[in-house]
């Protein structure tokens, strides 16, 4: 009988090892990049975190200094915990929003032929093609006391609604500009859905129902996860619409930097809050991003 040659585990692993300089090319490809975001990202956060030790002199301005009193101001003043209970409060409530409309715009424009499916796919898309003040004061226009809204309302005996400057007002805008991240992760995941399993789950009597909830929706959920991030992320970090739409006292906590950087010229107050609102939008990302994940995984076996 011939023997069988045995390699040991040690050497396969040591030869499928590549040597340090096999790496090389690579990294100094990606140097360039990395320096970008060394200097672009990575600095600019670290010297905003250096920024909220700093003491403040309205006559001097910024004092270097080690303290803590920056975090000690944001963190137990009730006027910060309003200004954040409100950005997550919309924001949570924009991603809910695009999450059910954009998942269906998505599925229903997956289902369209051409020429029909290009110029749906257009149209969701074109508040990425106009500036953002454009669109803010568009929706202005619509929800001021005197704007198309409200004279509609008029036509039938009812209003005028107070619209602009409050909270419903930076929901719809910001619904509005942040629908198309959430339609395009939706639509890869469509892109990537088997019309199979549809048909096999219809074949076996299972209605249209059934087969959009127990088939369908579930392998959207990675489009719907990716989605949701990015328009939590950018809903939380908005500035225009909330300063246009929301007015001066309904403050979020971008409006909040943007008035103690400019306004009170308090660099290490607006330098915190930019940093307590980067870790709280980074705490209520990964915990639904593992919470969400973990659910999908469990239920796709």
């Amino acid at each position: 009988m011939a023997e069988t040659l045995q390699v040991p585990h040690t050497d396969i692993a040591s030869a499928a090892r590549a040597p340090w300089h096999a790496y090389l090319p690579m990294w100094v490809m990606s140097a360039p990049a990395m320096l970008l975001f060394v200097a672009l990202v990575l600095i600019p956060l670290l010297m905003t975190l250096a920024l909220t030790f700093y003491q403040f002199d309205p006559a001097s301005g910024p004092i270097a200094a080690f303290q803590f009193e920056n975090y000690k101001e944001v963190l137990f003043d009730s006027y910060f915990h309003t200004i954040f209970l409100r950005t997550f409060g919309i924001s949570l409530t924009v991603t809910a929003i695009c999450a059910v409309v954009g998942t269906f715009e998505a599925y229903v424009l997956s289902r369209m032929g051409d020429p029909w499916r290009s110029l749906f796919l257009l149209v969701i898309l074109s508040p990425l093609l106009v500036s953002i003040v454009v669109r803010a004061f568009g929706w202005s226009m619509l929800l001021s006391s005197g704007g198309l809204i409200n004279q509609a309302f008029g036509l039938i005996g009812i209003g005028p609604f107070k619209m602009e400057y409050t909270n419903f007002a930076v929901v719809v805008a910001l619904s509005h500009v942040m629908l198309p991240f959430m339609v395009i992760p939706v639509w890869t995941s469509l892109q990537r859905l088997d019309p199979q399993t549809e048909n096999a789950a219809l074949s076996l009597m299972a209605s249209p129902a059934t087969t959009l909830r127990r088939i369908v929706l579930p392998q959207l959920v990675p489009g719907i996860l990716s989605g949701s991030l990015m328009v939590f992320g950018l809903s939380a970090s908005a500035f225009a619409i909330p300063s246009l739409l929301g007015g001066r006292r309904l403050k979020v906590a971008a409006t909040a930097v943007y008035d103690q950087f400019l306004s009170s010229l308090n660099w290490p107050l607006g330098a915190t809050i930019a940093v307590l609102l980067l870790v709280a939008n980074l705490i209520v990302m990964l915990t639904y991003y593992r919470l969400l994940d973990r659910r999908y995984s469990r239920s796709m076996g």
